[in-house]
């Protein structure tokens, strides 16, 4: 059994024959402080090791699985970001918010460049694809 949002109907595969919940099975493995976002990094856990991974992970599984990343306004302006993939909905990172249930209904689309254009995320991003590569590998 799994926690995360959209775990029951995250049946699409990948060419490998993947679904989302066998890539958080990997993830689980290689998410750490080093790709979490830095402002939260202070707060990241191994027990809780979604925690700050949300838009280096939402983009990782478009790159897998194609479909939009959408984003659940949050305060501060920031967006907690997601999958949807022709009406698969999941979002590998949820059981970073504990018990808070996120609306994702009517969420904005994010955009790749936007979120890249940071040079940290960017490279968060880089070394969760190495790192992902190397265990499917």
């Amino acid at each position: 059994m799994y926690g995360f949002y959209g775990w029951q109907g995250a049946d699409i595969r990948d060419a490998r024959g993947l679904t989302p919940r066998d890539y958080y099975d990997i993830l689980r493995g290689i998410w750490a402080a080093d790709t979490c976002a830095p402002r939260m990094r202070d707060k990241w856990r191994a027990d809780n090791p979604t925690y700050g991974q949300c838009s280096i992970t939402a983009f990782l599984m478009q790159d897998i699985f194609g479909g939009r990343v959408l984003g659940v306004p949050r305060e501060g302006g920031t967006f907690h970001c997601f999958n949807d993939v022709d009406g698969c909905v999941f979002d590998l990172t949820s059981e970073q918010f504990g018990d808070e249930k996120l609306d994702y209904d009517n969420c904005p689309e994010q955009s790749r460049e936007v979120h890249f254009s940071k040079a940290e995320k960017k490279a968060r991003y880089e070394l969760l694809r190495q790192r992902l590569s190397k265990a499917l590998a």
